[in-house]
């Protein structure tokens, strides 16, 4: 019984691993079919890069204006107020309830 199956064996090999090499290409990680999957990740995370990268910008202007040299009167105040709850005696404090 071997003997007769014997000539089909490199046929079969061969045919196993085109078929596993192909099964992997196509479901795998990186395989066609997680092509839309990755590309909605890349979307996901570049969006979250820009948003990212808009928040430094804009903490590097900031820091740009409390250096001793071009230091704004008006950051430094509103920094002042917001860290310690300090409020100037012409303002008007209006208490909000926050919802739960």
């Amino acid at each position: 019984m071997f003997a007769r199956l014997q000539p089909f064996l490199p046929t079969a090999a061969i045919f196993f691993l085109i078929f596993y090499f192909a099964f992997h290409a196509l479901t795998g990680d990186r395989g066609l079919l997680s092509i839309s999957q990755r590309n909605a990740d890349l979307a996901a995370k570049t969006r979250e890069l820009r948003k990212i990268h808009a928040e430094r910008m804009d903490l590097e202007a900031r820091a740009r204006l409390l250096r001793s040299g071009s230091l704004s009167a008006d950051l430094l105040e509103e920094r002042a107020r917001s860290l310690l709850g300090y409020a100037d005696p012409r303002d008007y404090v209006i208490r909000v309830k926050r919802p739960r």
